[in-house]
């Protein structure tokens, strides 16, 4: 039986609870890019999603993307104010894991080890740009093909196919969510890519077109606050209210268990 929508429950180990009926992995980036490799050498498929406060505001009204979050095999904490909920709850989180920064890895051991990729999602400029600074900072990466990130519903099946006609070691899928979840999820038994992780705005960055806040607003907890000034039209209700929405989830459930335990 799955947990109550707030409960946070420990899974099985210690690299697995729920919140609000979201299983996430609340592993170390090295601990994550040593299931990835070993997973990729052994032609095991992974599926790697990550969370933060507006993608967990989307999910719980959301089945559909519940589900799909709950299907992936590996599931990171992209937001510190995940961290600091989780941390709240009892819950032992070590670190954040951010999505450019683990993205940033990947591309670092798909150099290493000789791999090929496919980037899909972004506009086309923003995906030219990209492409060319991965062939510049990583040049021992094959690029096996991309696409842009905007299609209609008739168009995905020749992008399925067009992903697995290159056949590439790694997908990154570049789409906002829960555009990128839901596509994977509907071709995931039919995708051959070995990882497939969703990196979101990620392609903005690596095009040099958005710059990521300072290590101290990262740390802090203020990125969000970083990215609304680039993108204040785009970003402003995704976050101004956005965390407002995640707090009150957060404060239903410590009264929930405030509650609880007056009971017991």
């Amino acid at each position: 039986m799955s947990p109550d929508f707030t409960d946070v429950v420990i899974g099985e180990g210690p690299d697995e609870v729920f919140i609000f009926n979201i299983r996430i992995n609340p592993l170390r980036r090295c601990e994550f890019l040593s299931i990835i490799e070993h997973g990729i050498k052994n032609r095991r498929q992974i599926a790697q999603f990550g969370v933060n406060s507006a993608t967990i505001n989307d999910i719980v009204r959301n089945d559909e993307f519940r589900d799909t979050i709950n299907n992936a095999d590996l599931v990171h904490i992209d937001g510190m104010s995940v961290v600091w909920a989780l941390r709240s709850f009892g819950c032992p989180v070590p670190e954040r894991v951010a999505t450019p920064d683990l993205a940033d890895d990947i591309l670092a051991m798909a150099d290493r080890e000789r791999m090929s990729v496919f980037l899909f999602g972004a506009h086309e400029k923003i995906l030219s740009l990209c492409r060319k600074n991965i062939e510049k900072k990583f040049p021992n990466i094959i690029i096996s093909g991309s696409r842009n990130g905007y299609y209609s519903p008739e168009e995905e099946k020749g992008i399925f196919d067009l992903i697995n006609k290159a056949n590439p070691d790694i997908l990154l899928l570049g789409m906002s969510s829960p555009k990128k979840e839901l596509f994977f999820e509907s071709y995931r038994h039919r995708l051959e890519a070995r990882y497939i992780l969703g990196v979101g705005g990620y392609f903005d960055i690596m095009s040099g077109l958005i710059r990521r806040a300072p290590r101290w607003m990262q740390d802090t907890g203020l990125e969000w606050l970083f990215r609304l000034m680039q993108e204040p039209r785009r970003l402003w209700k995704r976050y101004l209210i956005g965390i407002f929405q995640f707090f009150w989830l957060v404060t239903k459930e410590k009264f929930r268990r405030a509650f609880n335990r007056k009971k017991e």
